[in-house]
C-alpha cells in the first residue's frame, strides 16, 4: 500500500494558500488620525484671521479715546491650480474572472491605501512645487529651532519656544530612528539609566515625550542629503486646517477599454492643508 505525502503532492497543498494575497509591510497613515480640523468643499476655501490686535489702555473720565487698527488677512486652500492625487490601474477580463482572489475587490482597496500613504506623504512634508501640496513642515513662517538627539534639553527648548509664542502644542512628530535616539540617552558613560524614564515614554501602544503624544512616522524625512539631518516637529493640531475637495473617489472604468476586454480602476482625491497661527508649528533641524 502506497502512502501520498505532501513531499510528492505539492501541487494539492499550493492551491490551499493561493487565495491569499500578502500586503507590503508600511507606515500607516498618521496625519488626519492627528485630528486637524477637516472643512469639506468642492471650490476654494478662503479663512480669515486676525494677524493684529489692538492695545488697550486706562482712559481718563471724559478723556478721548484712541482709535484702534486690527489688522486681517486669510488663509487660501485649495486654490483652482491645485492638482489632486490620482491613480489608475488596468486589467484584463480574463484576469479578474481566472483569479483566485477577488481580485477587483483587493485593487480597489489597495489604490486607495496608496492614495492615503501619498497624501500623508504630502500634509506632513509636501514640496508644494508645480501646484501640489505644500506640508505644514515647508509652509513659511513656521517657528524653527536647533535638534540635538544626544541632549533632551533641545527638546525642552523647543517646547519653550512653542509655549514663548502662545501655542500649546499637541503632539511631538519625529522619525523611528529619532524616537529611538532620545529613548537610548544614558545619564553617563559609566551610569547606564535612561535619562527619560521608559515608564513615561511608552504605556501599552501610546507614546509619550515630556507630556505630549509622540506621532512616529517615517514620511519626514532628513533634510538635505543623505544621510541628512533628522527633524522634530511640534505640531498644535488645533491649529491645523485640512480642506477635502474628494475623498478617494473610486470608479470602475468598464467600458473605456471594451475593445481591449479589459477594465480600468480610477482612485482620485483633492485635499489642502494650511496652519490657522504659522507659529502652530515648531520645526527642531539638526546643527
Amino acid at each position: 500500500m502506497t502512502i501520498e505525502v505532501t513531499g510528492d503532492n505539492s501541487t494539492l497543498i499550493q492551491s490551499q494558500v493561493a487565495s491569499l494575497l500578502v500586503q507590503p509591510l508600511e507606515q500607516a497613515s498618521t496625519f488626519l488620525a492627528a485630528g486637524p480640523v477637516v472643512l469639506d468643499s468642492s471650490s476654494p476655501v478662503r479663512v480669515p484671521r486676525i494677524t493684529s490686535g489692538v492695545s488697550a489702555g486706562f482712559v481718563a473720565e471724559g478723556a478721548q479715546i484712541t482709535d484702534g487698527d486690527v489688522g486681517f488677512d486669510e488663509v487660501t486652500l485649495l486654490p483652482s491650480t491645485l492638482k489632486g492625487l490620482k491613480v489608475l490601474v488596468r486589467l484584463s477580463n480574463e484576469l479578474i474572472r481566472t483569479s483566485v482572489v477577488g481580485l477587483e475587490a483587493v485593487l480597489r482597496t489597495r489604490l486607495v491605501t496608496d492614495v492615503a500613504n501619498a497624501l500623508d506623504t504630502a500634509l506632513w512634508d509636501g514640496a508644494g512645487t508645480t501646484n501640489s501640496v505644500k506640508g505644514i513642515f515647508k509652509a513659511s513662517g513656521i517657528a524653527t529651532g536647533t535638534l540635538d538627539l544626544a541632549d533632551p534639553d533641545s527638546l525642552i527648548d523647543g517646547l519653550a519656544k512653542a509655549q514663548g509664542n502662545h501655542v500649546s502644542p499637541s503632539h511631538w512628530v519625529m522619525t523611528p530612528a529619532s524616537f529611538a535616539a532620545i529613548r537610548k540617552i544614558k545619564v553617563g558613560t559609566t551610569d547606564k539609566r535612561y535619562v527619560i524614564d521608559p515608564n513615561t515614554i511608552q504605556n501599552g501602544t501610546d507614546l509619550r515625550l515630556l507630556g505630549l503624544p509622540v506621532i512616529v512616522t517615517d514620511r519626514i524625512p532628513n533634510s538635505g542629503t543623505a544621510p541628512g539631518k533628522a527633524r522634530v516637529g511640534l505640531v498644535d493640531f488645533s491649529k491645523v486646517v485640512v480642506a477635502r475637495d474628494v475623498n478617494a473617489e473610486v470608479k470602475i472604468l468598464d467600458q473605456t477599454w471594451g475593445d481591449y476586454d479589459s477594465i480600468g480602476i480610477r482612485v482620485v482625491s483633492r485635499w489642502d492643508v494650511g496652519l490657522l497661527q504659522d507659529k502652530a508649528v515648531t520645526l527642531l533641524t539638526e546643527a
